[in-house]
């Protein structure tokens, strides 16, 4: 078998896989090198929200084109999506201005959004308490997946219609540059060798690269989720996002308003003890996903954030949860958390080692969204947009 690609890509997560897809559109042959049976990590411990709406400016862009490229892979082959759209619920004056002054900023970026009045939120999402809500935002454009499976779909995609080669259980122990070759070995002392290496796994990298993990800057989230039973005769559609949302989401750090609204919260509530936003999503097996918390340590200290999941956060979660959804049941089948890094100090880490070695990872919550269209401009900026003849 011949063991020399063009890329080989390290992590088989959303950011490797779409780093793997873009390169594959360049024509070009491509490794996808994964260190577990299936990918298991972030990928698919999250909400399966695609949300540029979220975003700031610079990141919307790159969700924006990751919605593009997820409904064109979708039209060609089921990896999961859905398109019914994005809403923010206000629950009162100042998340209501917050929708304003938002809606005016993607308006002036061409991106299509409709302010929904408290009476035109109670009759789209049932269940949402009246006493709640004062109004919303709503961008049809945007989708959901299932992220249980949508990686995995995605692979498949790649393998069977693009030609792409993944080596499961394959952990890489070492990337060394020879010449124009970059030799990957995994712990079985099996090698490939690439013209050009992307190291996409996560905190993980730290095994092959400890001195630059060491200096980075990375800190680990760890963020506590839930899910429903399947809700019998009940739809909430598309991805449900809440005033806490409002005071969280970047997109907002953008309007006038943001700074004054953020000096007005309380310092010492639970909701900012555990980093808590109320999202809801309901899956396509009817059950709804509900969350979620953000508690940090840096990345070489990852062992600080516990491996157990609070009772209290999840209780907390639910309370807070009711009182702005009325769902025809709480009873939770599946609890979970999920860690991702990212910086500190900027929006994703990049290094480039001997000019053929290129570390990306650090995404942080902005994976699932903007990995797609983030992986299409740093894969043109890493091939020159050339195929490269092996």
């Amino acid at each position: 078998m011949d063991k020399k690609y063009d890329a080989v890509i390290i992590g088989g997560g959303i950011l490797g896989t779409f780093h793997a897809y873009h390169a594959l559109e360049l024509g070009l042959k491509v490794c996808l090198v994964e260190k577990d049976a299936y990918p298991k990590g972030a990928t698919t411990q999250n909400f399966g929200q695609v949300v540029p709406s979220g975003m700031n400016t610079k990141w919307q862009k790159y969700g924006r084109e990751s919605l593009r490229i997820y409904k064109e892979i979708q039209s060609q082959f089921d990896i999961s999506i859905r398109q019914n759209g994005t809403v923010y619920l206000a629950s009162n004056e100042e998340e209501e201005q917050l929708l304003v002054e938002l809606r005016a900023i993607n308006s002036g970026n061409d991106y299509a959004s409709k302010m929904l009045t408290k009476q035109e939120c109670l009759e789209k999402y049932p269940g949402l308490q009246k006493d709640y809500v004062v109004a919303g935002l709503f961008f049809p454009q945007e989708v959901t997946v299932e992220p249980r499976t949508m990686i995995h779909r995605l692979q498949e995609y790649l393998v069977a219609q693009k030609g792409l080669d993944i080596k499961f259980d394959s952990p890489a122990v070492s990337c060394e540059s020879n010449g124009e070759w970059v030799a990957v070995r995994n712990t079985k002392n099996e090698e490939v060798l690439g013209r050009k290496v992307i190291v996409c796994n996560g905190s993980d990298f730290k095994s092959l690269y400890p001195e630059t993990f060491a200096s980075s800057d990375l800190e680990v989230a760890k963020l506590q989720m839930m899910q429903t039973k399947p809700q019998e005769n009940y739809e909430l559609k598309g991805s449900i996002l809440t005033g806490w949302s409002i005071r969280r989401y970047e997109a907002f750090h953008e309007c006038p308003s943001f700074t004054n609204v953020k000096k007005n919260e309380p310092k010492d509530s639970l909701q900012k003890k555990w980093g808590v936003h109320i999202l809801f999503k309901q899956a396509a097996d009817g059950s709804v996903i509900l969350g979620d918390s953000h508690q940090y340590a840096n990345a070489d200290k990852i062992e600080d954030l516990g491996y157990d999941l609070d009772m209290d956060i999840d209780n907390f979660m639910i309370e807070e949860a009711k009182k702005i959804i009325d769902l025809p049941n709480y009873q939770i089948q599946r609890r979970w958390y999920g860690m991702y890094s990212q910086c500190k100090n900027s929006d994703i880490f990049q290094k480039t080692i001997e000019d053929n070695i290129h570390i990306v990872t650090g995404i942080g919550g902005k994976g699932m969204t903007g990995s797609a269209g983030f992986s299409k401009k740093n894969i043109a900026t890493i091939f020159n947009t050339q195929k490269i003849k092996l």
